[in-house]
């Protein structure tokens, strides 16, 4: 009688570790297939795989497969669901899942994996919690903005928000006259919102369609969008100071550009939802945020050591976790 074939222990051992995905195995969130956007399809598990199905009379059922392990973030827009099965085979591949407005321009809620790193959440918030790093940050984003060394020496905040002030009210008045439309002068009222001038209610619009662009990449990041080193005391404090790095190159000239519309509001919506190349973007706000938190990070720094938790050390830093450090009996 032929012996049954056994695998051996240490084949089924390598198996299983591959099955489970750890830190080192996750995606960069710079990757090429960082962020994938669906709607109008039904997302779903089967034995291969997840994937987007859609049944239409005319082509009967599609199908697509994900490529859930190169996925950091997975944006759901309207007319989509996803059941339980898929949902977890997302999070055990440390995927976030967003729901969002129609191209992803709202951040309506989000799930955020277990497995996400908390690099970026630890680096925001010890630059959040020191006045003097908080500051340093905030010069950071102004010189984004603005140019390298355009910050004054040792600023304070005022110091920039009056500056910001000044170059914005320029930008408004340049703008102005390139469309010949007068004075321009920037608000925002909910309250008499209907009264608005069409370039207050496109910039408006076009505004809120960036924040929730802005919102997904911080929350695909995982990062707080609360924690903001220039705009505080709400919940999307960061969002805005991360929208402000983009409103002179995509909302502001926009919102101009639709001075004589009729209805600006929605076509600042659409305007930004066809013209903006959302997979281009979103990386690109990702990078901003790791650099302006992290100055010395690069692009190709290599993935963390296959380490799923860290002991906190406040001489020698992150320790191993799983050790027993108890001292030893004599």
């Amino acid at each position: 009688m032929t012996a049954p074939h056994r695998t051996p222990k240490n084949a089924t051992a390598a198996r299983q570790r591959l099955a489970a995905p750890t830190v080192a195995m996750l995606p960069r969130i710079g990757d090429s297939l960082s962020f994938l956007y669906l709607d109008i399809v039904r997302v779903q598990q089967d034995d291969t795989g997840v994937c987007a199905t859609i049944t239409t009379e005319e082509r009967g059922t599609e199908l697509v497969y994900l490529p859930t392990a190169a996925l950091s973030c997975l944006m759901l827009g309207p007319g989509t669901s996803i059941t339980a099965r898929a949902l977890t085979t997302l999070a055990r591949h440390g995927t976030t899942v967003i729901c969002t407005g129609a191209g992803g321009v709202r951040c309506y809620t989000a799930t955020t994996p277990s497995s996400l790193t908390t690099r970026w959440l630890e680096h925001q918030a010890r630059a959040w919690a020191d006045d003097a790093q908080r500051l340093t940050v905030a010069v950071r984003m102004y010189e984004q903005r603005f140019g390298t060394d355009t910050a004054p020496h040792a600023p304070t905040l005022t110091q920039l928000r009056g500056l910001e002030g000044q170059r914005m009210k320029a930008l408004y008045r340049l703008l102005a006259q390139q469309h010949r439309i007068g004075r321009f002068r920037r608000t925002y009222d909910p309250e008499q919102w209907e009264t608005q001038d069409p370039v207050n209610l496109a910039l408006s619009a076009a505004n809120t369609c960036l924040y929730g662009i802005v919102h997904a990449t911080i929350t695909a990041l995982g990062c707080s969008p609360a924690l903001g080193f220039v705009h505080s005391g709400n919940q999307q404090a960061f969002v805005y100071d991360i929208a402000d790095l983009y409103k002179t190159d995509l909302t502001i000239p926009l919102a101009f550009s639709l001075h004589n519309s009729d209805n600006p509001e929605q076509q600042a919506r659409r305007s930004f939802r066809d013209g903006l190349r959302l997979f281009k973007l979103m990386p690109r706000i990702a990078a901003d945020i790791q650099r302006i938190l992290d100055p010395q990070h690069s692009a190709d720094t290599p993935e963390p050591e296959e380490q799923l938790v860290d002991l906190w050390d406040p001489v020698s830093g992150p320790i191993p976790g799983g050790t027993n450090y108890a001292a030893e009996a004599p």
